[in-house]
């Protein structure tokens, strides 16, 4: 078989999420699968909003001429609109919908927006840890990724990020609340990132755009603010998805938001609308545009999240685990009680307890619980994580 070398290669180190998945599959038709804990995937367990199903009958009711048909590349207006007015609201600046891309996801916006902005070469820099798929969405453009740590409290390093930049920098993703530590970057943290980057695009004479993926926004506790990156700094894109806000992970619809301040805003528009096209995406979903569109206010049962992170937080902290408690998202990073995660992850296994290391998150020495599940399956574990941590000691 004669495929590409770099899809070989990226294939033989697939997703490691995926393979604990899968991996847990296998032991649910063992075991049975209330006796395997699967904390590998981070698919939404809340339901959608009834706002939403009421919603999506009444829209498959109406007479809508060319329902199903084809849209401009960057979506409906009125939908693209109905975005732009919500972010108005909390950053202060005056988006039209003309701002606005719909997108099949933050996966598929991200894409997106990178196949606009690369060049051969050039560099993304990204905090670790990190969601795993930024190193192939980068990579698919010819663009090449420098990892920068973030502190302990998965707090943002500036200084360090400082130090990463050169004449090669092009951007930098950020992801908060992050997956996978649920940390919510604050607003003194991007205040000093946003002035860093203003002055070393100054420096340079040459844009450094920040992109923030936020398809947790919405998640968030304890009042935690989750800054509006747009409002911080001018050169800021945001890609954004449903699939958690509203539990739609499978049906693909989010948006990118371009800041109205930006350097050389219609052609960055343009541009964007015609990798929209050339990516394959074309659109994003009929359906789920006119949905979306109407459910501008409208999030799941936030406080479901809470509780079950509350549940399991309380459980290892007793066991003896460290971590940082998550702001934000359904994910806790804690350290792995042995240097060697993947080895601590196994014995987890053993348990018929499924996690993700934390070096396929960039981040050796921790691993990653989707906390997106039943209560019971957290309660029902923990019994499991005591003893695993028991057994290192």
């Amino acid at each position: 078989m004669s495929i590409s070398q770099k899809i070989k290669i990226a294939t033989s180190s697939s997703s490691m999420i995926r393979k604990m998945f899968e991996e847990g599959a296998i032991l649910k038709q063992k075991f049975g699968a209330d006796k395997v804990y699967d904390f590998s995937l981070g698919n939404p367990n809340v339901d959608p909003p009834k706002d939403f199903e009421e919603e999506l009958l009444k829209i498959a009711r109406e007479v809508i001429p060319y329902k199903h048909g084809y849209m401009p590349n960057a979506g409906y207006p009125e939908t693209r609109q109905a975005i732009a007015t919500k972010i108005n609201r909390t950053s202060g600046l005056n988006l039209s919908g003309d701002h606005i891309i719909m997108s099949c996801g933050a996966g598929g916006a991200l894409n997106v927006i990178l196949k606009a902005l690369l060049d051969p070469e050039d560099e993304v820099i990204l905090p670790v840890p990190f969601f795993m798929e930024y190193t192939p969405y980068v990579e698919n453009y010819r663009g090449v990724v420098r990892r920068v740590k973030t502190r302990d409290d998965f707090s943002l390093n500036v200084a360090a990020m400082e130090a990463a930049v050169n004449e090669k920098t092009k951007a930098l993703i950020i992801n908060s609340p992050n997956n996978p530590t649920g940390k919510v970057y604050s607003k003194e943290n991007i205040a000093d990132l946003s002035l860093m980057l203003e002055k070393k695009s100054a420096e340079l004479k040459r844009t450094i755009y920040l992109i923030s993926d936020e398809p947790y926004r919405e998640i968030v506790y304890d009042n935690v603010d989750v800054p509006n990156i747009l409002a911080a700094y001018q050169n800021s894109i945001i890609a954004y998805s449903y699939s958690k806000t509203l539990s739609l992970p499978g049906e693909r619809i989010g948006y990118i938001a371009v800041n109205p301040e930006i350097e050389e805003t219609a052609e960055l528009i343009g541009a964007l609308i015609l990798c929209t096209r050339i990516s394959g995406f074309v659109n994003a979903p009929a359906l789920m545009q006119r949905i979306v569109a109407r459910l501008q206010d409208t999030t799941v049962e936030v406080d479901v999240y809470k509780r079950k992170r509350d549940l399991l937080c309380d459980g290892l902290a007793e066991a003896g685990y460290k971590f940082e408690k998550p702001q934000g998202a359904f994910y806790l990073f804690p350290r792995s009680p042995i240097p060697d995660d993947a080895a601590f992850v196994q014995m987890l296994l053993k348990k018929n307890i499924l996690v993700v290391p934390g070096s396929a998150f960039g981040s050796p020495g921790y691993f990653r619980i989707a906390y997106c599940v039943d209560d019971a399956t957290i309660i029902n574990s923990l019994a499991g994580f005591a003893e695993a941590i028991k057994e290192c000691r």
